[in-house]
C-alpha cells in the first residue's frame, strides 16, 4: 500500500497540469514584399496561333485524256492569265474536229436540197400537178434534213471544245507549283492531276479566336472610328515580324460548337512574294484601349477552382487585454490607456477576388477587384491566408514597375 500511494498521487498531479488550458499557438508573422497598384497605358499584343492560306487556289486536272506532249512553264514561278501551260497530244481530237466541219458540210447541202425539193412540190401542189402525197414525203424530208444540220453543228461543237481542251490554259494570275505529271504521261479524265496553281499577292491568314471575342472582332470588321493601322501584325516562323500590316477580310459564318470557335481571315500585301501558303505563323493584334489600366506581377495572383484572387495589405488595430498588458509591461511599443486595455497597429493581408485580363510577359492585367492605390502582396503568397499578419521588414520593398513582357513599340 505504501508503494501505490506515491504512484496514485503522481498520476493525479500529471492528469491536474494536462487539464489546465493551454493558449492556442499564436500564427507567426510573415514577412512580405508589397506592390502598390498604379492605372497606367499599357500597349501589348493579343497573340494567336495562325496560318498562311491563299485566297484563290485551283487543281488543273485534264478534260480529255491522251499523252501529255508539251509543258510550257518553269516550276515555282508566276504565271499569267491565258498562259500555256499543258498540251495534250491533240492529233485525234483534231480529225475529230475535220470530220465534224465535214459531216456539217454535208448535212447542210443535203438539207439544202431537200428544201427545194419541198419548195418545188409546194408550187406544183398549188396547180394541182402532183400527188399530196409526194409533198408530204418532201416536207418531211426537209424536216428530218434541217434536223441533221442541228445535229452536226452539235457535233462539231463538241468537237471543237475537246480540241479545245487538250490545251491547258492558266486560270488566274498565280503561282504554279511542282508538275505532277511529265512528257510522255498518260493522263486520265477525272483521275489525274497535272498541278496547282494559287493566288500569292494579297496572302491570306487564317486564325481561330473564342466565341466571346467575336462582338470585339465583329466591331473591327466595321469599325465605328479608325483603328491603329498597326492593328494587325504577325511574326514569321523565325520570330521576324512581317513588314506589312492587314485587315479583316472574312468572319466565318458559324462558331464550331464542339470547340466555341470561330475562324478569321485577315488579308496581307505580299509584293515581294517572300510568303508562302501553309506557313505556321502568330497573329497579333495591337492592343487599342488607350484607357489606363492596372498591370501587376502575375505572381501576385493566386488561382482557386477557376478563380482568381489577390492578397490586399490593409492596416489593422487589435485591442488586447489586461493580462496581454502585463507580459508586455517592459514593452516600450506598447501603449497604455485608462480603461487598462491596449491599441496595438497590426498589417495583414485580406484575400480579394479580381477579374484578370490579357497577360504581358511576367505581368497581368485585372480589369476589376482592386483599385489603384492598394497594396498586394507579391512575395510570399504562399505562405499567408486570409487575414495572415504580414509584415515588410525583413523584405526587400517591390519593384513599382511591371516585369516586362511583349509590349507594343
Amino acid at each position: 500500500m505504501g508503494k501505490i500511494l506515491p504512484i496514485i498521487i503522481c498520476l493525479c498531479v500529471a492528469g491536474f497540469f494536462s487539464c489546465i488550458h493551454k493558449p492556442p499557438p499564436v500564427d507567426p508573422v510573415v514577412p512580405v514584399n508589397l506592390y502598390t497598384v498604379k492605372s497606367q497605358k499599357v500597349y501589348y499584343y493579343e497573340n494567336f496561333p495562325a496560318t498562311t492560306q491563299a485566297l484563290s487556289q485551283v487543281d488543273l486536272h485534264p478534260q480529255v485524256q491522251g499523252y501529255v506532249t508539251g509543258i510550257f512553264f518553269t516550276e515555282g514561278t508566276r504565271v499569267r492569265k491565258g498562259q500555256k501551260l499543258y498540251e495534250i497530244d491533240k492529233s485525234i481530237y483534231q480529225d475529230a474536229y475535220e470530220q465534224a466541219v465535214s459531216n456539217l458540210k454535208v448535212a447542210q447541202g443535203n438539207y439544202q436540197q431537200a428544201k427545194q425539193d419541198a419548195d418545188r412540190y409546194t408550187y406544183l401542189n398549188n396547180h394541182n400537178a402532183i400527188a399530196k402525197q409526194i409533198l408530204d414525203h418532201a416536207v418531211i424530208a426537209s424536216q428530218n434534213a434541217e434536223n441533221q444540220v442541228k445535229a452536226a453543228e452539235d457535233a462539231l461543237r463538241t468537237a471543237k471544245t475537246n480540241l479545245s481542251f487538250a490545251t491547258i490554259y492558266a486560270p488566274f494570275d498565280g503561282t504554279i507549283g511542282f508538275s505532277q505529271v511529265k512528257l510522255g504521261n498518260l493522263v486520265v479524265v477525272g483521275t489525274t492531276l497535272l498541278n496547282t496553281i494559287s493566288t500569292i499577292d494579297p496572302i491570306a491568314v487564317d486564325f481561330l479566336i473564342n466565341e466571346k471575342q467575336l462582338p470585339h472582332y465583329e466591331e473591327l470588321q466595321h469599325p465605328k472610328k479608325p483603328h491603329p493601322d498597326s492593328l494587325f501584325t504577325f511574326l514569321m516562323p523565325d520570330n521576324s515580324v512581317y513588314p506589312y500590316t492587314g485587315e479583316i477580310s472574312v468572319i466565318d459564318r458559324a462558331v464550331d460548337p464542339q470547340t466555341g470557335s470561330i475562324r478569321v481571315r485577315l488579308v496581307f500585301p505580299n509584293p515581294k512574294l517572300t510568303l508562302k501558303a501553309g506557313i505556321s505563323c502568330v497573329v497579333r493584334e495591337h492592343n487599342s484601349d488607350t484607357n489606363p489600366q492596372m498591370l501587376i506581377p502575375g505572381k501576385a495572383i493566386v488561382e482557386q477552382m477557376g478563380e482568381f484572387f489577390v492578397f490586399v495589405a490593409r492596416d489593422t488595430l487589435l485591442i488586447a487585454s489586461a493580462d496581454s498588458i502585463k507580459k508586455n509591461d517592459g514593452d516600450p511599443g506598447v501603449k497604455k490607456d485608462a480603461d487598462s486595455s491596449q491599441q496595438k497597429s497590426s498589417l495583414r493581408a485580406f484575400q480579394k477576388k479580381v477579374k484578370v485580363g490579357q497577360v504581358i510577359g511576367a505581368d497581368q492585367i485585372i480589369k476589376t477587384g482592386i483599385q489603384d492605390g492598394d497594396r498586394i502582396v507579391v512575395d510570399g503568397v504562399q505562405a499567408i491566408h486570409d487575414g495572415s499578419e504580414i509584415t515588410t521588414a525583413t523584405k526587400k520593398p517591390a519593384s513599382q514597375k511591371g516585369s516586362g513582357g511583349q509590349r507594343a513599340q
